[in-house]
């Protein structure tokens, strides 16, 4: 059973996704909160497996929450997927690289929201590659020099290759296909470098990519 915490000051988007939710076998809504401060508690309290956190709440955004979420050892299983309005949302950046494990825009439909849940609950960031590559791509041009990210220089010469193909916006089959290695391999050297750079998740590691420089706008 995926367990789901919906974080969202607005009464009539709570019980919307609650109700799409519930209905499924395999998922069930396990608290709601109204703000940051009552979503880091509930965290907490429920450690639930996705946390669906809108952006702008009163008090403690969405932003401050997801950090303080993301920081807590304890909470690592519990992925936090940014709710917002648009595609683009500025917050989004900020977002991402509090730890968050992609986003949505509300007025997603329903089996997208279903099946995002299901993804980010398998552990899997919740960027697809078309998105990867808007997103990414104005994240990095406001990220002109490239930065030192710690663990960086850890890595082998092929985890650089597949990292920086991750954050170009390519799929794990994708990166399989270009670089033939199986399947498997891609995840492996993945899941390394996310361990070297202290990445919670795929998603960071796309913003750590572009911080370091592995990877720029345009490249293929």
């Amino acid at each position: 059973m995926i367990r789901v915490a919906l974080a969202d000051d607005q009464a009539l988007v709570r019980s919307g996704f609650a109700a799409l939710l519930d209905a499924e076998d395999d998922i069930a809504v396990v608290g709601e909160a109204t703000d940051g401060e009552s979503a880091v508690r509930l965290a907490v309290r429920e450690k639930p497996d996705v946390v669906l956190m809108d952006i702008r709440m009163p008090g403690m955004d969405g932003i401050e929450a997801t950090r303080r979420i993301a920081a807590q050892p304890g909470l690592a299983a519990v992925h936090v997927v940014i709710l917002t309005t648009f595609e683009l949302d500025e917050y989004i950046f900020d977002g991402l690289r509090a730890g968050a494990a992609g986003f949505l825009v509300k007025d997603t439909d329903a089996a997208e929201l279903i099946r995002a849940v299901r993804v980010v609950a398998a552990g899997d960031s919740l960027l697809s590659p078309t998105v990867t590559r808007r997103l990414v791509g104005e994240f990095a041009a406001r990220t002109r020099d490239a930065r030192l990210v710690q663990g960086i220089d850890d890595l082998t010469a092929r985890e650089r290759e597949v990292v920086g193909l991750i954050a170009s916006g390519l799929s794990n089959e994708e990166i399989a296909r270009q670089i033939y290695i199986s399947l498997s391999t891609v995840k492996t050297h993945a899941t390394r470098a996310m361990t070297k750079l202290g990445a919670r998740d795929r998603a960071q590691l796309v913003v750590f990519a572009y911080q370091a420089g592995l990877v720029r706008p345009g490249w293929a």
